[in-house]
């Protein structure tokens, strides 16, 4: 008998072996538990990146409407800072005129007060001139008479 019927026969049974103890089945079941564990992380993967692009769009959603209401926000302010400053424009503008207007006011009055007060000072001055100049000239009691008539009706006159 030579090697190659020997190698034959050890050909022959190791695989009777492998048959009894279901080795093949084992492989086949061991490679399909894999594949399905394979397809239970790629539908696990997919399930997760649709659900992290659901949360993509929602963020990005959410970051537009952030950015309308930043810019609504934005224009609102601006709005009111114009508002604001056409107010204190014309806040301005009137108390600027309401001061004016007291100050020409206090003007006019202190021109009037002021006039009185050399008309009162003219006519004192008239008062007392013409008194020298009667006295000067006039002597006797009807004269006296004549000037302090003459006085009084000058200074009721006058003021």
């Amino acid at each position: 008998m030579d090697a190659t019927f020997f190698a034959l026969v050890a050909l022959i049974l190791f695989f009777g072996v492998i048959v009894w103890a279901k080795v093949p089945g084992k492989i086949t079941g061991a490679l399909d538990s894999r594949a399905d564990a394979i397809r239970d992380e790629l539908d696990e993967a997919r399930r997760l990146r649709e659900e992290a692009q659901s949360l993509l769009a929602d963020y990005q959603r959410k970051r537009q409407e952030a950015e309308g209401e930043a810019e609504a926000i934005i224009a609102e302010a601006k709005r009111e800072a114009e508002i604001l400053t056409a107010e204190t424009n014309a806040a301005l503008e009137e108390m600027i005129a309401r001061r004016t207007k007291a100050a020409e006011s206090k003007i006019a009055q202190a021109e009037s007060q002021a006039i009185a007060e050399v008309r009162a000072r003219a006519a004192d001055v008239a008062v007392l001139a013409a008194e020298k100049i009667l006295t000067a000239k006039v002597t006797d009691a009807a004269a006296d008479k004549l000037i302090a008539d003459g006085i009084a009706e000058i200074k009721g006159a006058l003021n």
